[in-house]
């Protein structure tokens, strides 16, 4: 049974990314695909590393976390690639934590000059 393999373009369309983003992961050594002439063929392991990528820069970690991560599990295997995800995480959420917070912050400041300057108007 062959293998579903995705050429440039479905790719492309898949992980709704750019050619020249996908070109660029290609570079960093995040993605390998295999190569027919010009032609590159991405077969599951590209894709389901596509999809941890995604995922990762929506959680917000960096493309070179992110490459150090998915070699981690050909390099020692996927226990060590499992304690350092954890490690991570752990990390990305306190600094989440921190934006949200600088975040509603930020919000209540505005909205208490906002109320003021509508507090202004509606005296005049």
């Amino acid at each position: 049974m062959s293998e579903k393999k995705l050429s440039f373009k479905e790719m492309c369309e898949k992980f709704e990314v750019t050619p020249r983003t996908l070109r660029y992961y290609e570079y960093i050594e995040l993605l390998q695909p295999e190569r027919d002439g010009r032609a590159r063929w991405y077969g599951p392991r590209e894709t389901a590393r596509m999809t941890l990528i995604m995922r990762g820069r929506r959680f917000g970690f960096s493309l070179e976390e992110m490459r150090q991560w998915l070699e981690m599990r050909e390099q020692a295997g996927s226990e060590a690639q499992l304690k350092i995800w954890v490690e991570m995480a752990d990390r990305q959420m306190a600094q989440l934590a921190e934006q949200r917070r600088q975040i509603d912050e930020a919000m209540d400041e505005l909205r208490s000059l906002r109320d003021t300057a509508a507090s202004e108007l509606s005296e005049n």
